[in-house]
């Protein structure tokens, strides 16, 4: 930790600050004034000044930004407490190994914890943590990699709150000796605290079909509270569901897989992280892709008026995602 003598207070040096480099969100220099400088009082020749203790060099451009570099390193120089909402699919164990170099399953937990903790710190006790992760098959069975990386993370301090599952609408028939091709993946969600923000009502689903006719002639077992005959203590009224043109969704999320070319062996459907982001911010909030390829989220941060920051460490896909990202920035506005 570096320590400088000044005899500027803090106001003066927050100014100095705000004069001196340019931010998108000039309030963010003061959190970061707050969160990353000790000031303590001190007498120099009778003068009163302040001692200044400073943590490791800050980001300073990093809203509606892609950086390239390793996460764990870029993120260290960002303030605490920033993002509202992480949401990122990393390299799965093993996979592209020609552009990722892979993780072998055995070392993938800790190879990611470090990455987790710099997670963990930048992320708003009110915010989420999405992480999209899929199944390995290793020796003829399930490699239970997942499950220790959640176990670790809960050691870590995270709250695994959810898990909600990605079925691939368009997957392609396929089987292997003992066993049938994954049409599915995790989307496993984390928080730090249980007093998290989410907006149920921005991801609600029509009722579909079924209420036409289901709900046209109510029995009178319709009208109250059907409890379970089995005696599990769950129960539900029909009637509930009378007039209602919108619902709330389950935690079986339908999406069809990235069909076009965006240039990235693995890029996510655009439809993935657009829906954690209605459930999980509100316009103008700020969200971190911290392996992001091509550029998907920040595309779906775009059509939401979200804020963005990207990173990634291979250089290449910065320049490719760029396009994308001034290709939906030049498009005309609706009316």
């Amino acid at each position: 930790m570096l320590v400088i003598w000044v005899g500027w207070g803090q106001t003066e040096l927050g100014e100095f600050i705000k004069r001196s480099f340019t931010y998108p969100n000039l309030s963010l220099v003061d959190d970061m004034m707050k969160k990353h400088t000790t000031f303590t009082e001190t007498k120099e020749n009778g003068i009163n000044r302040q001692l200044i203790k400073k943590t490791p060099p800050i980001q300073k451009n990093f809203i509606d930004e892609y950086l390239s570099g390793d996460c764990q390193a870029v993120l260290s120089a960002i303030p605490n407490d920033t993002f509202d909402l992480i949401v990122t699919s990393p390299p799965y164990s093993d996979s592209r190994k020609n552009t990722y170099g892979g993780v072998h399953p055995d070392k993938y937990v800790s190879w990611f914890i470090p990455k987790a903790a710099e997670f963990f710190r930048v992320l708003k006790p009110t915010g989420t943590f999405i992480l999209n992760i899929k199944e390995k098959a290793h020796n003829g069975e399930r490699h239970p990699y997942i499950l220790d990386l959640i176990l670790s993370m809960r050691k870590q301090g995270w709250l695994w709150t959810e898990e909600y599952i990605w079925v691939k609408r368009n997957c392609y028939p396929g089987k292997w000796p003992n066993r049938f091709r994954d049409s599915w993946e995790r989307c496993l969600q984390f928080n730090k605290s249980r007093k998290f923000n989410m907006y149920q009502d921005e991801v609600k689903v029509p009722v579909g079909e079924w209420a036409k006719t289901r709900l046209k002639n109510l029995s009178k077992t319709d009208k109250t509270r059907d409890e379970s005959e089995v005696g599990s203590g769950f129960g539900k009224k029909i009637s509930n569901w009378v007039g209602r043109d919108q619902v709330y969704p389950t935690n079986v999320l339908h999406f069809a897989t990235e069909c076009g070319n965006v240039g990235h062996s693995a890029a996510f459907p655009e439809a993935l992280p657009t829906w954690f982001i209605k459930l999980f911010t509100k316009k103008g909030d700020l969200v971190l892709d911290p392996f992001a390829g091509s550029g998907t989220t920040a595309l779906a941060c775009i059509k939401l008026d979200r804020n963005y920051t990207m990173v990634d460490i291979m250089p290449e896909y910065k320049e490719l995602a760029e396009r994308r990202l001034a290709n939906e920035q030049n498009k005309p506005k609706p009316d």
